[in-house]
């Protein structure tokens, strides 16, 4: 069968106007989108494979129905949870940490804080500090394997969003980069100083706040270079 006409017309301006008005995030160019869709295979009219694929096609979209249902009613629970647990307000007050992330933190960090004398004890079971062995005069510093990877990701996810809310995030993971460091090393780089605040938020039950939490600052900066 013929490509549909307006596919034919269509010019990379014209699908970029179109994906403008849809709300598109633009991560491909139109002229990329137009080439993809001129290249794509052909549909059919054969009547029995056009029923076929129609009745495949309603499948899917019954399941992925099903699974937003899901989703929608597994984020109201967590919600639901999140809002009733004591230390719930102190971790959703992060900058973009939202619900499902900042109850991801919650879980796997937990409510014992006599456990956690010390936010360094956090970031080594967060996996966000190196592995140090020394012997002699030889001196190595390695990534950290061994650690709560649930909590590792919780945390550099929440990092990194951050850094788009936080102009002082922002700037500990600029200056991270600008010193060599790959995106995940400035990632976690990051995270060990959110830890550090959450730590101090999570000791005295206080929800973060960025002017009383200012004073954090030069403690955190000091760790780029970690």
């Amino acid at each position: 069968s013929m490509m549909p006409p307006i596919i034919c017309a269509s010019s990379p301006k014209r699908l970029a106007a179109f994906c403008a008005k849809q709300g598109y995030s633009g991560k491909k160019p139109a002229a990329v989108l137009l080439a993809r869709l001129r290249s794509a295979p052909a549909g059919t009219t054969d009547p029995d494979l056009s029923e076929g694929a129609r009745v495949a096609v309603l499948a899917q979209v019954g399941v992925i129905t099903a699974l937003n249902t899901a989703i929608k009613d597994l984020d109201r629970a967590i919600a639901e949870k999140i809002d009733t647990h004591p230390d719930g307000e102190i971790f959703r007050s992060f900058p973009r940490a939202g619900t499902v992330n900042a109850a991801q933190i919650l879980a796997e960090w937990g409510d014992a804080r006599e456990a956690f004398g010390h936010p360094d004890a956090i970031a080594a079971l967060a996996g966000i500090t190196p592995v140090t062995k020394a012997s002699g005069k030889q001196r190595g510093v390695s990534f950290r394997w061994a650690c709560n990877k649930r909590l590792r990701q919780a945390i550099t996810t929440f990092a990194d969003n951050s850094r788009h809310a936080s102009p002082w995030a922002a700037g500990i993971y600029n200056r991270a980069r600008a010193s060599g460091k790959d995106h995940p090393h400035a990632t976690r780089i990051l995270a060990r100083a959110w830890i550090r605040i959450m730590w101090r938020c999570w000791q005295n039950s206080t929800p973060y706040d960025p002017a009383l939490h200012r004073g954090a600052r030069p403690d955190t900066e000091q760790q780029v270079a970690a």
